[in-house]
């Protein structure tokens, strides 16, 4: 490894000017039987933009040397480095490189891979994703669910897990983590909380190939892929590099709302990925103990588009203070059997069986899940 420490000796700390070398933070540099290599080196003092110029700086530093999806970058504390620590298991690292589209790969270990979408933001588009995985869980499926939201991870805070850092696999897989009975894996759990996240489009395709094909899921029936808002480079690398079974598609019923919806729902009707239906959350507010029924949103708005685009409609959710609080606290709306007998909760286990029973009778899921 002597050339590649070389190689990093003009690497510095862009707060100090000094490199790395002279503040003695290099920890390791190590080459393993995948071809890549792993830089570590300590964080302490660093913020995250910093601690994104210096791993830039190691990647451009290397890519003479190596591919870059093949340059692995960790950082430890003072407190972490390897003289200091305990045994346990090894924590699951992140690749800084790029990713790199080619043929269309299922997720190894996955039967069914539906992805959740709106274009727009604040529909509770994340909160349907956890809903549905924990419905279609009840049943009688194992489900896993994938934060595909870089910029905005939400689910380590809506399966209260925020703060739990995944292990890593002997054969250095990422090991997902198990709330209410589904497997997870989200960015959110690799930084903390209030880090911005300041990256290129094509290292975000590095890592969403990472959680597809290099995560450690157990046997799933169903994987529920929570992503984005909106049409970029998040959804054309999930297009481009995943066999995707399907797309359920949430929105409001407001227009502002749908018109932006319907571009994503036509983006993946261009790229030949099936529509399985149209969720519309929010669709009325209904306080506790009254029968009364308010449309904030507007009424049937997410209904009416359906039928014109010719798309199968999956069902109104409510609005429900339970469900609000759920997401807050950490415990979702369909974790257990506590509102079984709210409307809510009678609509998502009926757009769970309609995804079920939409997908097979059209042949989205292949022979092999007949």
């Amino acid at each position: 490894m002597e050339n590649t420490i070389k190689l990093l000796g003009n690497v510095k700390n862009p707060k100090t000017g000094k490199t790395l070398g002279d503040e003695e933070r290099w920890v390791n540099a190590e080459a393993n039987e995948n071809g890549q290599v792993i830089i570590t080196y300590k964080r302490d003092g660093i913020s995250p933009q910093e601690k994104r110029q210096i791993e830039d700086d190691i990647v451009d530093a290397l890519k003479s040397q190596y591919d870059e999806d093949k340059i692995l970058v960790k950082t430890v504390s003072s407190s972490e480095t390897p003289s200091a620590q305990k045994p346990t298991a090894a924590h699951a690292n992140l690749k800084v490189g790029h990713g790199v589209n080619g043929n269309k790969k299922r997720i190894p270990n996955v039967k069914k891979v539906i992805a959740v979408s709106s274009c727009k933001g604040g529909v509770g588009k994340s909160t349907v994703s956890v809903n549905l995985a924990l419905s279609l869980k009840k049943l009688g499926n194992k489900v896993g669910i994938l934060d595909a939201d870089i910029y905005g991870p939400s689910l380590p805070l809506l399966l209260n897990k925020k703060g739990v850092k995944p292990e890593a696999t002997e054969d250095k897989k990422i090991r997902p983590l198990e709330a209410y009975g589904l497997s997870f894996i989200s960015f959110g759990l690799f930084i903390d909380e209030g880090d911005p996240v300041i990256w290129r489009g094509p290292m975000l395709g590095g890592v969403l190939n990472q959680f597809f094909f290099d995560t450690k899921w157990d046997e799933l029936d169903y994987l529920i892929i929570d992503l984005p808002p909106g049409t970029g480079d998040t959804q054309l690398s999930l297009v481009q590099n995943t066999e995707v079974d399907g797309v359920v598609v949430v929105s409001t019923p407001q227009s502002v709302a749908i018109a932006d919806t319907i571009k994503g729902l036509k983006m993946f009707q261009q790229v030949n990925t099936p529509v399985l239906g149209m969720v519309e959350n929010m669709s009325y507010f209904s306080p506790d103990g009254k029968e009364e029924k308010y449309y904030i949103f507007g009424k049937d708005g997410v209904k009416n588009i359906s039928t014109e685009l010719e798309v199968p409609f999956l069902g109104h959710i409510p609005l429900e203070m339970v469900m609000r609080e759920g997401g807050d606290s950490g415990k979702p709306y369909m974790a257990d059997d506590t509102y079984k007998d709210n409307e809510g909760y009678a609509s998502y286990m009926d757009i769970a069986e309609k995804v079920a029973k939409i997908g097979k009778e059209k042949g989205f899921f292949g022979k092999l899940f007949k």
